[in-house]
């Protein structure tokens, strides 16, 4: 379950690439062909957003871990980390020029976020009201969370209910 849930999520990560792209080049959909483009164009922004809301109940079928609040030693919020990143995967969508190029850029920067493992920053849980932490525990390792807690001070918050996307990075369902 794991593995699949890390493919799903460096998927959601990495899929406004095409929605940007699908806009860019006023894609519509067929079912829609009576409508404005604009119709299609929500539907696109829609689809992540709905992936993203499924990815939270997949979530739930992961290991379960816990850090305690004794053993966390620094915090760090890691939203503004990952903005350039984001914007550097929009501008990268703006300049494609046909779907061939789409297909090859995006699993190449697909591939590239799974095969890291180590952070899977998706926008959209800003929606949802989780934020992104780096978290320092006691033996000095340092994890990524995602948790819709407001962390600011270090010892104040335990995390009883994580699920462990991998050795580094937990979502708290809580």
């Amino acid at each position: 379950m794991a593995l699949f849930y890390r493919l799903f999520l460096a998927f959601n990560s990495t899929f406004l690439i095409i929605i940007v792209y699908l806009i860019k080049e006023s894609y519509k959909l067929n079912i829609l062909a009576s409508f404005s483009r604009y119709y299609s164009w929500v539907l696109f922004l829609l689809l992540p957003v709905i992936l993203t809301a499924i990815s939270f109940w997949v979530a739930k079928l992961l290991a379960t871990d816990a850090i305690n609040d004794s053993s966390v030693r620094e915090i760090e919020l890691a939203n503004n980390s990952f903005l350039p990143t984001y914007l550097g995967y929009f501008f990268v969508s703006l300049g494609i020029e046909d779907v061939p190029t789409l297909v090859v850029v995006f699993l190449i920067i697909y591939v590239f976020t799974f095969l890291s493992q180590s952070l899977y920053f998706n926008p959209i849980f800003l929606l949802f009201g989780y934020q992104f932490y780096f978290i320092k525990t006691a033996s000095n390792i340092k994890v990524f969370l995602i948790t819709r807690k407001a962390l600011k001070k270090p010892g104040d918050d335990g995390f009883d209910n994580l699920k462990r996307i991998n050795d580094y990075t937990f979502i708290d369902m809580e």
